[in-house]
């Protein structure tokens, strides 16, 4: 059985799948069993939206309003990331693309490669299954950091049940299409999609590894010496 340390030691953006379903039985118990992750007095503030087959081809097709639109709207009061991102955050950023796009052997002036190659995001990476992280605008930064609690307890799941995931971001771009097409409350939002599947494990993509700070980086310790 894969331990906790396993799980997240081995738990990658995968994106690359192979076709193969993935029973709703399946999903529904890795649902049943991320609802034990951590709840600041218990309100549970997340929401899923599950999408396989038919249901999922329409997401997708949502995406055809993209090549017309700018790749960040100024106006989103939920931006994936904050304008003008600041060192050293911009160039863990910066470093990850660059890892990415020199693995797949797309040079940084191939704009129109990079553009394609990003637009397999809008479909799943090939994934069968799509899902959608929901929450209430209303809800607070601790709610939201709760949600994220959730959906990285879903990811290790995930992982331990010998399956693959990709959080998605992009999917920010579509949030107001996406509100329309699952017919959230008025203040209900798209938090980020996800894609789940078997990896494919001949995609040279889903070699990447991201380098992670050192930890005199990220730790500050007091009372130790």
């Amino acid at each position: 059985m894969t331990s906790v340390s396993e799980a997240v030691a081995g738990r990658i953006s995968t994106r690359a799948f192979l076709d193969t379903p993935v029973e709703r039985t399946t999903l529904e118990a890795l649902l049943q069993k991320a609802q034990r992750a951590p709840s600041g007095g218990n309100v549970q503030p997340w929401r899923t939206v599950i999408v396989t087959g038919a249901a999922q081809a329409r997401v997708m097709e949502l995406a055809s309003v993209l090549p017309g639109r700018a790749p960040v709207d100024p106006d989103d009061p939920y931006p994936v990331y904050p304008p003008n991102l600041w060192e050293p955050y911009r160039s863990r950023r910066f470093e990850m693309g660059e890892d990415l796009y020199t693995l797949l052997g797309i040079p940084r002036e191939d704009k129109a490669a990079r553009l394609m190659w990003f637009a397999r995001n809008y479909r799943f990476f090939g994934a069968p299954v799509g899902l959608f992280f929901i929450t209430d605008t209303r809800m607070g930064h601790g709610q939201w950091a709760h949600m994220g609690m959730y959906a990285q307890t879903l990811a290790l799941l995930i992982e331990e049940a010998g399956l693959a995931s990709c959080f998605q971001e992009c999917w920010a771009l579509l949030r107001p299409e996406l509100k329309a097409h699952f017919r959230l409350a008025e203040t209900e939002m798209v938090w980020c999609g996800m894609a789940i599947g078997h990896a494919d494990p001949d995609a040279e993509v889903n070699r990447l590894r991201t380098r992670r700070a050192p930890l005199d980086e990220t730790s500050e310790w007091h009372g130790f010496d």
